[in-house]
């Protein structure tokens, strides 16, 4: 029972700002992990176009807005602006939201998949996600359809951190990968298709 009240917590700023009568985005319930946590890139057409990257983190989707969206070259450096904890079930959401509601706009998956928490301590001990999260230093490997490998989400100050695709196999600095694969992963619609 905790455990479903600390969840509801989390998803408060959430369920303030969206009317579910309105939107199909969905409600905002206590939903609990299964398996290999995952993530979602949605492209976002709102008021500005970016991508909301969100991981799954403690029951909730932790999101950020990227509004140049990912990069495959470990030079760039993504900002990445904290938003509020979304619903596990959002991981599968694309549509359009109304106008007139928060986030009003269109919605694609334009990736997702599971990933790995590789965040370790410099003895090689391994970082809980929550413990990473708080040290300001997110790790991960991404197993995505078009992302995969090692990215860090750094904090900056606030709400601003700095998304970079860490050095490995499937680092990049030639492909634009968010110009080069623009169609959903779920519908295989471009955004402006919806």
């Amino acid at each position: 029972m905790c455990y479903e009240k600390n969840m509801t917590k989390k998803l408060t700023t959430y369920a303030k700002r969206r009317n579910v009568k309105k939107s199909r985005e969905p409600k905002p319930k206590v939903a609990s992990s299964r398996g290999n946590p995952s993530f979602v890139v949605q492209q976002h057409a709102a008021r500005s176009m970016h991508y909301d990257l969100r991981l799954e983190v403690g029951g909730v989707m932790k999101s950020w807005a990227v509004p140049k969206g990912p990069s495959l070259n470990p030079r760039n450096r993504r900002l990445a602006v904290l938003t509020d904890d979304h619903p596990l079930a959002y991981k599968n959401f694309e549509g359009t939201i109304p106008e007139g509601e928060y986030g009003a706009g269109k919605v694609i998956v334009w990736d997702r998949g599971k990933y790995k928490n590789i965040k370790k301590t410099k003895e090689g001990k391994e970082i809980t996600m929550a413990g990473a999260f708080r040290k300001g230093t997110v790790e991960v490997f991404l197993r995505g359809k078009k992302l995969r490998g090692a990215f860090a989400l750094i904090r900056m100050s606030g709400k601003n951190w700095l998304l970079i695709k860490m050095k490995d196999d499937y680092a990049d600095s030639q492909k634009n990968i968010v110009k080069s694969h623009p169609h959903s992963v779920k519908s295989g619609r471009k955004i402006n298709e919806l």
